[in-house]
Parts: structure tokens; sequence; C-alpha cells
């Protein structure tokens, strides 16, 4: 190891951690950038010179370079090798310092009417007027009342039509519910099969629980039922996971076609299925869910963060029979334990008083005003969908996803990278933009001619293009 001392320190650092070895080895090297070890530049050995020197595998050294490529650290270029990025040591692409305007985060913007603060001030000194004190701060039950499961099955049945109250669970986010359904349906090294342009929280679920992720190619309608078809034959996943309406980041929507395609091959490959669903309720006339088209095989999770607040923690969680429900409920006790008293009191009070649906018609007026000056500002040739909170802002061929947005935080502007998302392959060259985060529709605009101004310059030629 002494052409390459740092390698010691990634072995130890090995040696000590309870997590995977390939993250635990995508931490070391960001560590070894920020303390001077890797400069800017640098060449890294060989993955199998890696593999032998710290006495793993080839396959485990992949998926680190991998995982440190979708952070912004290392570029690989065929026959010249693999290099530390320019900017890496820096926190590379997400917002540290003052932006014009954040929009990484994909919040739902806060509605000025009604007022949300005037609203939450009012209600939560009513319930405290009505209910016992002792009771909102203590431990709940796990899953919700029978009370908020009947409230939760009211508010989802527009998307996956009538349940009963023994398939409902009320979830402290849809993050712990995801979790504890993944963890009901798998075993560490299972096979998770997902988009391959996907959801980052997957990503985090899979690496704790030692699981793989394989990626699946998608069209404008999403995921590809052949691609999937195949992926199922080669790997046998025990898990799909997937967004149908409006994908987290691309913004493509299933037909009902396609939905009913991707349940035959789920069918054919018995395969169930963990449907995310943070957006559908953001349009009038949504499609049905898979949880719809196939009660028994999908786990359906639906999300307020993206329709109301994500300040509610707050997510309704289907399932497909009580048995499923009673072992869903028991990984998310092992997980989060319970929701809050307080929010879960508030959160009941607007769906009994019909709040929650003159807030959900606010938040759903201002996303489509935000969507139509994405579209005015940006132009054409991204992907947007009119209902939603974010664009997959596509590049021009001088710009990298990771360089583009590294450039765009100097100009005072926090967007995600194409990296974040992908689970193989190359990223494609795309940032996506949150439109709710910002206070309100001019500072959006503002921002966005920043974005506008930051695609038409053409960056100069870094290290990779000198030979």
């Amino acid at each position: 190891m002494s052409a390459y001392p740092y390698l010691a320190h990634w072995k130890e650092e090995i040696s000590r951690s309870p997590n995977a070895i390939y993250m635990t080895l995508a931490d070391a090297l960001a560590l070894s950038i920020r303390k001077g070890d890797l400069r800017e530049g640098d060449r890294l050995p060989p993955q199998r010179t890696i593999a032998d020197c710290l006495g793993t595998n080839l396959t485990t050294v992949t998926r680190a370079f991998t995982e440190a490529r979708r952070r912004g650290l290392i570029d690989a270029t065929v026959g010249r090798g693999t290099f530390v990025r320019v900017g890496a040591g820096e926190s590379h692409w997400r917002h540290t310092g003052p932006a014009v305007v954040d929009l990484t985060m994909n919040l739902p913007p806060i509605p000025q009417d009604p007022p949300l603060q005037r609203i939450i001030q009012s209600d939560i000194a009513a319930i405290l007027k009505q209910q016992d004190l002792n009771s909102l701060m203590s431990y709940r039950v796990t899953g919700g009342t029978l009370e908020e499961r009947q409230l939760g099955a009211k508010w989802i049945a527009p998307v996956i039509g009538q349940r009963r109250t023994d398939e409902i669970l009320v979830s402290p986010g849809a993050q712990s519910a995801l979790a504890a359904i993944v963890s009901t349906h798998t075993q560490p090294g299972d096979v998770i099969v997902t988009d391959r342009i996907a959801y980052p929280g997957i990503r985090t679920i899979a690496a704790q629980f030692d699981l793989i992720l394989v990626g699946v190619d998608s069209d404008m309608e999403g995921m590809m039922p052949d691609q999937l078809d195949r992926v199922c034959a080669e790997h046998h996943p025990r898990l799909l996971y997937c967004i149908p309406t409006i994908h987290n980041p691309t913004t493509a929507t299933m037909s009902l076609q396609r939905r009913k395609d991707i349940l035959k091959v789920a069918q054919r490959h018995h395969l169930h299925i963990a449907e995310d669903d943070p957006y559908s309720l953001l349009m009038d006339n949504p499609l049905p869910a898979l949880a719809a088209l196939d009660h028994s095989r999908v786990s359906y999770v639906a999300t307020l963060a993206k329709t109301l607040s994500p300040g509610l923690r707050t997510a309704y969680v289907a399932l497909p029979n009580a048995d499923m429900t009673r072992r869903v409920a028991a990984a998310i006790r092992a997980i989060a334990l319970t929701n809050a008293g307080l929010l879960s009191a508030l959160t009941a009070r607007w769906m009994q008083t019909g709040q929650a649906h003159t807030i959900l018609h606010a938040i759903q007026k201002e996303l489509r005003l935000r969507q139509s000056i994405a579209r005015r500002v940006l132009g054409e040739g991204h992907c947007m969908n009119p209902d939603g909170p974010h664009v997959w802002l596509k590049l021009p061929d001088w710009w990298g996803s990771a360089d583009f947005v590294a450039y765009a935080r100097r100009r005072g502007l926090a967007l995600v990278p194409s990296t974040v998302f992908t689970i193989s392959g190359e990223p494609p060259q795309r940032a996506r933009i949150a439109l709710g985060s910002a206070p309100d529709a001019a500072s959006l605009e503002e921002s966005l001619h920043g974005v506008l101004s930051v695609l038409q310059h053409k960056r100069s030629p870094g290290f990779a293009d000198i030979v």
C-alpha cells in the first residue's frame, strides 16, 4: 500500500464500520479528499488493485466507485482511469451558502390563502382546549387510532378505492413506512428492482438493510414492462419499488395500460410492489393506483408531505390484508415507534373539518402557477407535469450534471444533479428543480431566470479535457 498510503486508512475504516463495505469505502474516499490526501485531478489506483489491497472483492469496489461518482467525488474516462473531480473537495452540489432560493427540497408551497400560520395557531388552540394534554403529549398507538385510520382511508380512496380499516396504517412519514415495507419483504442480499433514475430515499433504505438495487430503463410513461421482465428473469428480485404518478425526478406518469402491463410482469414473476404515491392527489382526476388494480400484490404509501406539509409527519399506508398490516405495523414500531400526538390531532382535525381539502386546493393552484412560470421562463424540452412540484431540467451538451449544479451553486442557485438519482449506468444530462420551496412565485421566477442564464453559459474545459 506504500504507493497509495490512504488505502491503509480505508482498510482501517472498513474494519471499524458496521455499515456495508461499499458505503464505508465511499465515505473513506470522501474523507481522504476532505483531508487533502487526495486532490482534485488525482488519479485513483485501478479498482482491482484497491480490492487486493483492502482484502475485498472487485464488485464491492465497483459499487463504492458508483456511489462516489453519484456524490460527485470522482469521474471515470475510458482508457484513462478514474480521477478526483474538480470541486470534490467542497460540498459539490448541496447548498452550503446563501442562495437566491434553495431549489433542492421538494416541498409543497405554503399557501397564503388560506393563511396557513393563522389556521395552525387557531386549530392548535382549539385542540388544546378540547383534548387532554397528557394524551396529546404521550406515546400513541403504532399505526394510528381507529378514527385516524378511517380518516386516512377516506383521504386516499379517490386513488385506491374503498379499503377496510384493518388494511390501513398511519405512519410517521413515508420513509419509515417504506422502510417497514421493504424490511418485511426482504432479507440482506436480496434484490429490489426500481427505475434506473430513482428517488434517493430507496437508496438509503437499500443501504441500511444491505439490499441490492437494480435499475430498469424508462420512457415517457415510466418503467418499461419489457425491461422489467428482463431484469426480473435475470436477477429474481423480491420487491419492486416505483412511483407511477409524477415520478420523482423524471415527472413521468404511467398510463392505465402501462400500469396494467407492469402488474402483469409482477404477477408473472411473483413480485410484490411497494407503490410510493406522493403526488396523485395534486391532480384533479388521478389515475387509479397500482394498489387499486391489484389489491393483493401492492403495498401503497401516500404521504401528506407533498400534498399538505412535511411538518405533519404523516403518511397513510394501505396493505393487501390484515396479516400484512400487523407485520408492517410491527416494523414501523421498531423503526419509528409512533406518530406525534399533537401533529396527529392537528391532521385529524383538518381531515374532519375539510380544512385539509381547502389547503390541498390552494397548493394545487399555486403549483400550477409555478409550473406555468417554469415553462414560460425555461422553455420547452424539459420534463414537467402541470400538477407536479418539480422540473427535470434538460442540460445542453456542454454541461455534465454535477458540474452544472456546482456552477449554479456558485451563482447562488441550489439544484440537485442527476447523479443523486442514478442507480446504474451513466447519469443523464439533467438536474432537478423543486418549485415549491421558493417563498413566492416572484422569487421563483427570478431564480428560474438565473437557472436559464447558467444553462446558456458555456463552461470552459476542465482537466478531463487535457491529454
